[in-house]
């Protein structure tokens, strides 16, 4: 006589155990698969920023955005950064790490959130929401010129910035990265931040806008010679953020840091790697 037999408790639970037992193998190497088509798309996008640039100076004579009354920031005519690049591109999305997407003021948080401008000005292709991205150029690619020295700005020399992309090594020359805000003009004097998340948004200390921990111990950055590809966020500090900035300054190898003041000043970079 045929019965038929289904499976029992015991057979049940170990297959239950079977399929947890390789989730938990597959589940790690989905995220770590999830993360870096991230970090792929992401560099996707901050190529075409490095196109945007290019187009943007080969319709003004060389130049990059102007600072100060050039629409740089909200001191000059109105505007930053991307008012007068928005002939350029069109979707407002480009702005933002895929990593990235959640305003700060909606719940984001660092490195994985993105910062707003204000309720005062707002996408030309998103009127219901204010300026926002993840990204943030180097500050020291602007145009300035000496006039901008009456607008009251931080930087010593307004000669120090590049103003154009005809520079030597412009492999090394950072145009936009990941940034906790706007923009940034990083200082080879300016230290690490203190802790994981830690950021600064006033006038000083503007490497902390950029050393957020996005992708791995490192960041995604273009430059000048339209390369883009990661910088470790030690890295940052051996770059060439304006004409005379300091590759060999006071936290690089060259200049001599040790490994105890990564621990001492900023503990959770002590095991990054060293450049």
């Amino acid at each position: 006589m045929n019965t038929k037999r289904g499976f029992t408790l015991v057979e049940l639970l170990v297959v239950i155990a079977i399929i947890a037992l390789l989730m938990s193998i597959l589940m790690p190497a989905l995220t770590l698969v999830r993360k870096q088509a991230r970090s792929t798309l992401c560099q996707t996008k901050l190529k075409q920023w490095c196109v945007i640039f290019t187009m943007y100076t080969n319709d003004n004579h060389g130049y990059t955005p102007g600072l100060g009354a050039g629409n740089w920031t909200m001191t000059g005519t109105g505007g930053w950064w991307m008012n007068p690049l928005r002939p350029y591109y069109q979707d407002p999305e480009l702005k933002l790490c895929p990593a990235a997407t959640k305003p700060y003021i909606e719940g984001g948080m660092t490195p994985y959130g993105a910062w707003t401008i204000g309720d005062y000005f707002y996408d030309i292709w998103d009127v219901e929401r204010p300026v926002y991205g993840s990204y943030g150029p180097n500050g020291w690619i602007a145009n300035a010129v000496e006039e901008d020295q009456t607008f009251g700005w931080f930087v010593e020399d307004w000669t120090s910035h590049w103003r154009s992309f005809d520079a030597q090594n412009a492999g090394q020359i950072p145009i936009m990265l990941d940034c906790f805000t706007v923009d940034g003009w990083p200082h080879h004097t300016n230290g690490p931040p203190e802790y994981d998340g830690q950021v600064n948004d006033a006038m000083t200390e503007e490497m902390k806008r950029f050393c957020i921990n996005r992708h791995e111990r490192a960041v995604n950055a273009s430059f000048m010679d339209c390369s883009v590809r990661k910088v470790g966020l030690k890295e940052l500090w051996t770059l060439k953020w304006n004409r005379i900035y300091d590759v060999s300054g006071p936290w690089t190898i060259a200049g001599d840091v040790v490994p105890e003041d990564w621990v001492s000043e900023a503990p959770w970079m002590s095991q990054f790697k060293d450049y």
